[in-house]
């Protein structure tokens, strides 16, 4: 600087600039610390709402439930309803209180519910249901309600016994303790499934008995599983099961036995091949045998035989039967014979009915035909009787539905 002094215009540009410098320098410093201020602007009331979502307006499906919440002494049958108006059923859940749900379908309008199977007595269930609106919005209902304890109750006794192994003719059979009058709601209750798959059909005999079985004898190796879900069902007016049980069986060896009353013999058929010919003794020609396809259903190494119990009178009262299996529930067995000459086997027919095999007193002498043969029998074995001058078995005398074709079974 020379000294000189400034004049008033130069002193006037010179602060200019020195403000711009000092603005500039306050730029460069917000900059660098906070990065360029982003442009405002005025808030928009639409900010953060989708095009098309939905408003809050609530939803115009109305569910309803019958019986209504709380409810006490339900019907196990027919009561239980689900329906929605101004919308479609999406779910709907039913459950006992230990969480076991109730099998149910959706009609195909979405308007209602109903169940699949009955429902159990004495118990307490909970619905869930959801339906939904044309605008896609849900409403929901929850409820409870208990259903009725019977005073009259039935069950079922079942054979086989659960576990066991038993022979290819061997039937699921049912006898009720009360007569049923709704025998389709009974019989739906009871699921028979076997394994290698077939097809399984029940028969009623008479109102208190339904059997289960294959067109065909049971495959060996099958394992039979059966589903009592009787519990709550309306077998007659006023009378519930009560009967909640699944349990299986096993099949075991194909075994079928033919005896021919003519020729006296007994041909033991094992798998596929003859594995003994037996001579017997059969009906005598006052009391012959039935033909048919008979099922053993008891075995006993000894028995007591009284032809008072059949209908014979004081005929015979034999105290110790050797090695007797039951055919039939009139009083028709195989069992072992010693109080006939061993001559008689294989040569004469002189039962009361039953079919005679050799054997000694007390059933100890395992070497006999009839000890034999009750050794490689098992409940369920089919016996063949032909060739007797009698008519064939009823397929309700014993186990012997296998005497009806299977278009008469399924009818």
């Amino acid at each position: 600087m020379n000294g000189q002094p400034i004049s008033g215009a130069s002193a006037r540009r010179r602060s200019v600039r020195l403000g711009a410098l000092a603005t500039g320098a306050l730029l460069l410093v917000l900059t660098a610390c906070g990065g360029e201020e982003p442009a405002r602007t005025a808030p928009d009331p639409g900010a953060g709402r989708e095009t098309g979502a939905p408003d809050n307006a609530a939803s115009q499906a109305v569910v309803t439930v019958l019986p209504k919440d709380g409810a006490d002494s339900v019907a196990t049958s027919g009561a239980l309803k689900v329906t929605a108006e101004q919308g479609r059923l999406t779910t709907v859940t039913v459950a006992d209180s230990k969480g076991t749900a109730i099998e149910g379908r959706i009609a195909a309008d979405g308007a209602s519910w109903e169940p699949l199977a009955h429902l159990s007595a004495g118990t307490q269930y909970k619905v869930h249901a959801i339906a939904k609106d044309a605008a896609g919005r849900e409403s929901a209902k929850d409820t409870t309600f208990t259903t009725l304890v019977p005073k009259n109750t039935f069950i079922g006794h079942y054979t086989p016994e659960a576990d066991t192994t038993v022979g290819v003719g061997m039937p699921v059979s049912i006898n009720f303790t009360r007569g049923i009058t709704d025998p389709e709601a009974v019989e739906k209750a009871i699921k028979v499934t076997a394994e290698p798959a077939v097809e399984i059909e029940g028969h009623w005999f008479g109102n208190d008995r339904l059997d289960f079985r294959p067109e065909e004898y049971w495959k060996a190796g099958t394992k039979v599983t059966v589903e009592l879900n009787l519990d709550g069902v309306e077998g007659r007016p006023g009378v519930y099961g009560k009967q909640k049980k699944t349990y299986s069986f096993s099949i075991g060896r194909r075994q079928v036995s033919t005896v021919d009353a003519s020729a006296k013999t007994m041909v033991v058929e094992r798998d596929g091949a003859v594995i003994k010919t037996l001579p017997i003794t059969a009906g005598a020609p006052s009391t012959t045998t039935y033909n048919g396809q008979m099922v053993i259903s008891e075995k006993y190494k000894v028995t007591r035989m009284n032809g008072a119990t059949v209908g014979f009178g004081g005929e015979y009262d034999i105290k110790d039967v050797p090695h007797a299996m039951r055919l039939s529930t009139s009083g028709t067995f195989v069992h072992g014979n010693y109080w006939a000459p061993k001559s008689t086997f294989g040569s004469q027919n002189v039962s009361h009915g039953c079919v005679g095999l050799s054997d000694t007193r007390g059933a100890g002498d395992s070497s006999t035909p009839a000890a034999w043969f009750f050794d490689k029998s098992i409940i369920g074995d089919v016996v063949v009787v032909k060739n007797s001058k009698d008519k064939q078995i009823k397929p309700e005398n014993g186990l012997n539905g296998w005497n009806l074709s299977w278009e008469e079974w399924t009818a």
